[in-house]
């Protein structure tokens, strides 16, 4: 039977004293076992947190190797043995499939996350993907720094149509190892802090798995080519070298998140609706209106983001006419990431998320206000750098968490609890916005004359309002736009989602599913 609004629902869980003790008092064992917790473990050990961050240590490292690094390889030392003009081609050839690969990737998400959401087994739902999916990914990815073992000099044809394979599946299990590792989260608590604490984790080893891959790449690749060649120049066997190491890297940190961490099949988990197909999956999100709103957020964040980071070069060669400089934009981020990730958890203990939010927005307000008058002077853009990157780590996890709470909060709305499908949207929402930043940093090197030979010397007052223009007032807005949509629009945080959770249980224990989509959150919250 379905109750007349939400407020009565929370109030009625409120206030049921009576029934609670008569539960208590009762000299029968009840009916119905307790749901099992998988594994046996209790939610939130110092284990299963040490085991969970350890996982991302070697998952932000193989997507670093594999989203930048990779292409370095291609375009540096695949094809060194091969004629200039054919392997001019074959470069081409490659890295336009890995653009295409990766655009339809954003489209192959959600699904990945409804198989995902729909797995069964003794195992739980997303431990045997972090097995499959960190495994096989890992050896393929070894596969592929080999060159596929030199079949190029054998045949071209069969190169080409080899290494599309082999790239869509070390890219579709890669996905899977990822989105099953952030759709965990709510599986392994159902308590927002405690999410917090895992998400905190997670982007805190990530920082020093991705830029450590960075710091070391070039020491690997050239101490195994002198290993292997006698010379420390770049090598076949030095890249293959670094791809072994980073696959060995993944395939213990997935092993670690596989058998260190224990899902915790909660009532809410167990009794929930059967995820269902794609479209069913896809129409339970369309109805998740605090899920879009966050999105939407998200995303305005994101793609000002990427727009911006993606130009700092410019702005260092040609504004600043510094270039040797650069660094400076690579280290800001390293300890301002490493110090924002394990500080976030302990400020949401006394700081709701929400104003931490919209603080990391003043923060990046007040980033661009400086890139904007200070532009030319490199002391203001440091502080500008400080600005803009301080708040990064808090506004990512804020979004995280958001979506993550979203989850129950769909499940009231539509009684299916989508969690992989859910938290696949902020890896989707990241490829778009970089699919975006591709197109952006080309037009504004092209619209500001920041191309060819073109030097510092030669940019005129018009070709740096031109760069201001769309490097740093378009983000801007942006920003400005995603805080207003967050703070307007999104009404999720940890009181509401404590009483959704409540209330959740209540209807369940009662025997009541989620609801049919027509209800409003609008009392709950």
């Amino acid at each position: 039977m379905k109750r007349a609004s939400q407020s009565q629902q929370v109030q009625s869980t409120k206030s049921r004293p009576e029934s609670a003790a008569r539960t208590a008092a009762a000299p029968t064992p009840p009916t119905t076992p307790p749901t099992p917790n998988v594994g046996g473990a209790k939610t939130g050990g110092i284990g299963r947190r040490i085991c969970y961050a350890v996982g991302n240590l070697g998952q932000a490292a193989f997507y670093n190797a594999l989203s930048t690094y990779f292409v370095v390889y291609v375009t540096s030392t695949m094809f060194a043995g091969v004629d200039k003009a054919l392997a001019a081609r074959l470069i081409g050839i490659i890295t336009g499939l890995i653009v295409v690969i990766r655009i339809a990737e954003i489209f192959l998400d959600p699904l990945l996350g409804n198989l995902i959401d729909n797995t069964t087994t003794r195992f739980g739902r997303f431990r045997p993907w972090q097995v499959i999916g960190g495994c096989v990914s890992a050896l393929l990815l070894a596969l592929v720094y080999t060159g596929l073992f030199g079949l190029v000099d054998v045949s071209e044809t069969w190169f080409v149509i080899l290494f599309v394979v082999v790239f869509i599946a070390l890219d579709v299990l890669y996905s899977l190892r990822d989105i099953s590792y952030w759709g965990m989260i709510p599986a392994l608590s159902e308590d927002s802090h405690e999410r917090s604490v895992y998400t905190a984790l997670g982007s805190f080893t990530g920082s020093i798995g991705y830029n450590g891959i960075t710091v070391v790449v070039i020491p690997i690749v050239t101490y195994f080519s002198y290993v292997f060649t006698g010379s420390r120049a770049e090598s076949q066997s030095g890249w293959t070298a670094f791809g072994i190491i980073v696959a060995l890297l993944g395939v213990i940190t997935a092993l670690t998140v596989a058998f260190g961490t224990r899902e915790n099949e909660s009532v809410l988990r167990a009794k929930a609706q059967k995820n269902g197909n794609p479209l069913q999956a896809f129409a339970a999100l369309a109805k998740n209106d605090q899920l879009l709103w966050v999105a939407l957020s998200y995303l305005l964040y994101a793609i000002a983001n990427v727009a911006t980071t993606g130009v700092l070069l410019y702005l260092f060669k040609f504004v600043l006419g510094q270039p040797a400089a650069f660094s400076i934009a690579g280290i800001i981020p390293i300890i301002t990431g490493l110090v924002a990730a394990p500080l976030y958890p302990v400020l949401n203990r006394y700081i709701p998320r929400r104003y931490l939010y919209i603080a990391g927005m003043v923060f990046m307000i007040a980033g661009y206000v400086m890139f904007i008058v200070g532009a030319q002077n490199l002391s203001l853009v440091i502080i500008a750098l400080v600005l803009f990157y301080i708040p990064a780590t808090f506004i990512q996890m804020t979004a995280i968490l958001s979506l993550t709470d979203s989850i129950e909060y769909g499940q009231l709305k539509t009684g299916r609890r989508n969690e992989a499908v859910t938290l696949s949207v902020r890896p989707m929402l990241d490829k778009i916005a970089g699919a975006f930043s591709n197109g952006i940093v080309g037009f504004i090197a092209v619209a500001a004359g920041m191309v060819g030979t073109a030097t510092a010397t030669d940019m005129t007052a018009t070709n740096i309002r031109t760069f201001k223009m769309f490097a740093f007032y378009t983000p801007l807005a942006l920003i400005v736009a995603s805080l207003l949509v967050f703070v307007f629009t999104v009404r999720i945080d940890e009181k509401m989602h404590a009483r959704i959770v409540e209330e959740l249980e209540a209807r369940l224990a009662d025997g009541e599913g989620g609801m049919d989509g027509s209800a409003s959150m609008d009392d709950a919250a």
